[in-house]
């Protein structure tokens, strides 16, 4: 009932996809003309199929002419070596250079890297393939050593980078000022001396209880090294009892 149609059907109907109407239980045609039922899809095996027999017996190599010499079909023309042969033979224009080329071949010399490559021997003892790659060490991975070889790269990249960049900033004609160099560096201050009345800043001490200048710093430097064990704001007191 799907394909009954009013009117005149012609065949070239059937090759427009927009008239074709799809029947039923069967999907929709594109109006291509397929060959009959009869017909075998594929492309034929017109090559020798002899099995393993002809393998072995026969090989199928594209070999040299017998009147070229051998690598002669490899080598590419020689063009400067061709423009220089006809400016020798006294031609100047562009034909006569063109009918020259077509009468006379000149074929360019092998280099002494390809001499080389092509007279290249491979040992007998040779092995062919990738080496196989050591085995990770399991002590490594548990000690954290590829962590650590990590982060001292890292640390080298960073200060390498800071380094640059402050050659960079120093040839960018970028001078240095006082405040700058205050930021990086602090003078020491002196803490100023302590006040005296105007009549006891000349005045020396009557009484001397060391023998020399040596022997009180000696004397104070081991107060201030036992002070610590001593009791007393000033560490002037009996030994300290220890805490049990």
């Amino acid at each position: 009932m799907a394909q009954d149609r009013i009117g005149l059907y012609r065949d070239s109907m059937n090759d427009n996809p927009l008239l074709a109407k799809s029947q039923l239980g069967r999907p929709l045609k594109r109006g291509f003309s397929l060959p009959p039922d009869d017909f075998t899809y594929g492309r034929p095996n017109t090559g020798k199929d002899g099995g393993t027999a002809e393998a072995m017996g026969n090989w199928n190599a594209a070999l040299p002419s017998m009147t070229s010499k051998p690598g002669e079909q490899k080598r590419d023309r020689d063009f400067i070596g061709l423009n220089r042969a006809a400016i020798k033979a006294g031609l100047v224009t562009s034909g006569e250079h063109y009918h020259f080329r077509a009468n006379h071949d000149i074929r360019r010399k092998m280099s002494p890297s390809e001499n080389k490559i092509r007279t290249r021997r491979i040992p007998p003892d040779m092995t062919f393939g990738i080496s196989t790659r050591p085995s990770t060490p399991v002590f490594d991975l548990l000690e954290h050593k590829y962590q650590d070889r990590w982060l001292q790269q890292r640390r080298l990249t960073e200060l390498t980078n800071r380094e640059k960049q402050q050659k960079k900033i120093l040839n960018g004609n970028i001078y240095e000022t006082r405040a700058s160099l205050l930021r990086k560096y602090s003078p020491v201050v002196e803490a100023p001396p302590l006040w005296h009345m105007p009549r006891f800043e000349r005045v020396h001490p009557h009484l001397e209880t060391f023998r020399s200048p040596e022997a009180r710093k000696l004397a104070f430097r081991a107060h201030s090294h036992d002070a610590t064990s001593r009791t007393g704001v000033f560490g002037h007191g009996i030994y300290a009892a220890a805490k049990s």
